[in-house]
């Protein structure tokens, strides 16, 4: 059966939606309740995440949308959405990161992304990611990052997630999550 065509929203068309499977991450102080990601501790150390952790892909051009709105953020420097490369060159490969006073950045050179993302605000997050040539990021319906992208396989992770710099206590809930490809 063909998947139905959809109209993402970013970038031109078409595009096809699809539910890849996913797993739940919780370590540490991380808790998730569907599309609730809490990290209950103000530890600036060890392994603290509550995420979803979505289904491998190799390949192609990949498109992920969600909201979020932080509900509280006791502490700072905390992952929302990343795009994690898989297989022998496993790791982050872009994270997106909010600080204390809603500063948006990415995570790995610091660049500002948005600013904005404070407490009881929604943010809609789209990234495209064309394997082998670019991961875009948008917010709100704007490009505000491009990072050059290498081949291989990844995937897509959201919640909540202390950086290696950051702390919790933080609550984040998401919404409105699909993936499309092309």
């Amino acid at each position: 059966m063909a998947s139905p065509v959809a109209h993402a929203q970013v970038e031109s068309r078409p595009w096809t939606s699809y539910s890849p499977s996913f797993t739940v991450q919780e370590r540490g102080c991380g808790d998730v309740a569907d599309l609730t990601f809490r990290l209950t501790c103000s530890t600036a150390s060890g392994d603290q995440r509550a995420e979803r952790r979505y289904a491998t892909y190799t390949g192609g051009t990949r498109q992920f949308e969600g909201s979020f709105r932080i509900t509280s953020l006791g502490g700072t420097r905390i992952s929302l959405k990343q795009t994690f490369r898989d297989g022998s060159d496993a790791g982050p490969y872009f994270m997106l990161a909010v600080e204390r006073g809603g500063r948006l950045y990415a995570v790995h050179g610091g660049a500002t992304v948005a600013t904005g993302a404070t407490v009881g605000t929604t943010v809609r997050v789209n990234t495209v990611h064309a394997v082998g040539s670019q991961h875009r990021t948008y917010i709100n319906g704007s490009q505000r990052h491009t990072y050059a992208s290498p081949g291989g396989s990844f995937y897509d992770k959201f919640g909540a997630y202390r950086t290696n710099s950051g702390q919790g206590p933080a609550t984040v809930v998401w919404s409105g999550v699909r993936f499309w490809r092309k």
